[in-house]
């Protein structure tokens, strides 16, 4: 199994930016294609961005499209989530995901239930 350990996160003004880090631990990081979701207070678990065990493929949901960009460095065995142009509606406890099951190129899916193993998650707030 693997162990995410999140890092970065913050309170930040509105068009700001902040990155987020998820560094793993344990069987082999490039095993796992990776994700990011958030939750709102009041809301359910959203999608936010996915790669590929290669790091090759990469997919962002419509919301932060254009303003987020996800990456992964398998020699470091991270995770980045690099959020700019940040928005109130931003604001969410940010979680990185992995999913073990899937080969070098597939891009994993949107939905949580996809995904084994969790960060411990990291307070993303934005202010306007």
């Amino acid at each position: 199994q693997v162990q995410l350990v999140q890092s970065g996160g913050g309170l930040v003004q509105a068009g700001g930016s902040l990155r987020l880090s998820c560094a793993a631990s344990g069987r082999t990081f490039s095993s796992y294609a990776m994700a990011w979701f958030r939750q709102a207070p009041g809301k359910e678990r959203e999608f936010v961005a996915a790669i590929s065990r290669s790091g090759g493929y990469r997919d962002v949901a419509d919301s932060v499209k254009g303003r987020f960009t996800i990456s992964r460095d398998n020699a470091k065995n991270t995770m980045l989530l690099q959020m700019n142009s940040l928005k109130p509606e931003d604001t969410a406890v940010y979680s990185c995901a992995a999913n073990w099951r899937l080969s070098w190129t597939t891009l994993p899916g949107t939905d949580a239930k996809e995904y084994t193993y969790w960060g411990q998650g990291t307070q993303v707030t934005v202010s306007s």
